[in-house]
């Protein structure tokens, strides 16, 4: 029997809609009736529910339609809630204008516009909780390795890139990268973060076989369409789900733009991954509007902190230190001094102590680290300074990492694009395990969020941000 993404029949998503539309209803009716929610019902006009059984059947048979039509009862991997919900908010709408338009042909004794409309709006909130709910119970069974799909990446160039960047950083897609293989020597022995290189395509089927892979996808340029149509076969002769990426002229994929022309179709190609003005401006409101907002917090808590640093040790209370920011222009940046004074003097000799990447150093137990400094960069409190920085214009509350000059240097050319952005006091890689993210992925990770940038992407982060800092996840 055919199943969905939740390993359920087919018809059990339709037919609980259905349970829904009716619980909608009758709640709907209650309201009406009963409470006489907005407007008051004579006792001259009150009714009873059975009249409206049959708009209630009406209403479930076409929100099931509705919805079959819009794709919700089939698997989209990377379909976003609100992309749900505004669906399910099409369906519901169309069918209220259904019903409506029925009543005034039919002009029954028993009808209540108000009902219809309420019944409607109640839809859209139980199925829209519900679909919230699968996905928090289908994103823990994904924690716990239940319904990962085993995905090998053939082709380690940009369109590669791009496709692991998005795996990587949306999590929620099930998908578990096992490795990579390219027939560049460089590529295909060469890991990105915690994704390993697995040799050369010749070892494609033993890979498959040892890795137990559910599904290649194919990252190749068109110029070896021979070699894509081989690895099609030997997936198809292994029983694996195989998927290709154009590559287009190595573009990212969110660049691409599909329009019909009388059922043929035309692909046309935005620019470059830079944020548009428009954009920029709507994230600098959102940065100023969210300082001024936090201001009540952070004012007192800049001098109890300041007052801790000084008690605690000698030296300055603020530390400031040269960064790169947007297109690698160099700013000062600013936050509470955490370590001991000289810190700097000594940073090259622990890294390399330590075997830390000097792109992203991190020291384990970092000895220059003080007291005061150990709590309060647990929590992130010594980044509360960066405020000050976001009202200049340096940075952003969502972006990469600032990075310093000597780190830049050393990237190579794929990782400047996460120098198209302001820097932010947090991004996607601090959600998603801060000091456990290795440099590479952390890049792959910006660059996904700088090629799919939204306010409602900033306002997620941003709230995925605070358990985090409340909790200390990952911190140092």
């Amino acid at each position: 029997m055919e199943r969905n993404a939740y390993n359920w029949p087919r018809w059990f998503m339709p037919a609980l809609d259905a349970v829904w539309t009716f619980v909608a209803f009758f709640v709907s009716y209650y309201m009406r009736y009963e409470i006489q929610f907005i407007q008051p019902v004579d006792e001259a006009n009150a009714a009873p529910f059975t009249p409206y059984i049959p708009y209630t059947i009406i209403f479930a048979i076409l929100m099931i339609l509705f919805n079959q039509s819009e794709g919700l009862y089939r698997e989209q991997r990377g379909r976003t809630w609100w992309e749900e919900v505004f669906d399910i908010t099409n369906s519901a709408t169309n069918t209220a204008v259904f019903i409506m338009a029925l009543s005034f042909l039919l002009q029954p004794l028993v009808f209540s516009r108000l009902l219809i409309v309420q019944t409607a709006i109640l839809v859209v909130i139980i199925m829209g909780a519900w679909r919230l709910a699968l996905r928090e119970i289908q994103a823990r069974m994904r924690a716990r390795g239940v319904g990962i799909e085993r995905v090998l990446i053939v082709g380690a160039g940009a369109v590669g890139r791009s496709v692991l960047q998005t795996i990587v950083a949306r999590p929620d897609l099930g998908y578990q990268v096992v490795g990579f293989v390219d027939d560049d020597p460089d590529r295909g022995s060469t890991s990105i973060g915690r994704v390993p290189a697995l040799g050369t395509l010749d070892n494609l089927a033993r890979i498959i076989d040892r890795q137990q892979v559910d599904t290649v996808i194919i990252t190749l340029p068109w110029h070896v369409q021979r070699k894509i149509v081989g690895i099609i076969r030997e997936c198809e002769h292994k029983h694996v789900r195989v998927r290709t990426v154009p590559d287009m002229f190595e573009l990212s994929l969110n660049q691409v733009q599909v329009e019909m022309l009388g059922g043929v179709p035309l692909l046309s190609v935005d620019g470059g991954s830079d944020l548009h003005p428009s954009s920029r401006l709507a994230k600098r409101a959102l940065d100023l509007a969210l300082v001024l907002l936090t201001l009540p917090v952070t004012l007192p808590v800049l001098g109890v902190v300041a007052l801790a640093i000084k008690l605690d040790s000698p030296g300055p209370i603020f530390f400031a230190q040269k960064r790169v920011g947007l297109n690698g222009r160099i700013f000062t940046v600013y936050k509470f001094r955490s370590m001991v004074v000289g810190a700097e003097k000594m940073h090259y000799k622990l890294m390399t102590q330590t075997g830390s990447d000097l792109r992203r150093p991190k020291a384990p137990n970092d000895p220059r680290i003080t007291r005061v400094g150990h709590w309060i960069r647990r929590f992130s409190i010594d980044e509360v300074p960066q405020l000050f920085n976001i009202l200049k214009g340096d940075m952003s509350w969502v972006g990469p990492r600032p990075a310093i000059p000597a780190e830049v240097e050393l990237y190579e050319p794929w990782h400047r694009q996460r120098l198209h952005v302001m820097p932010g006091l947090t991004g996607l890689w601090q959600v998603s395990g801060r000091d456990e993210v290795p440099f590479e992925e952390m890049c792959l990770m910006d660059i996904y969020y700088i090629e799919n940038w939204s306010l409602g992407l900033d306002l997620q982060i941003i709230m995925r941000t605070i358990p985090h800092v409340l909790l200390a996840h990952g911190a140092s």
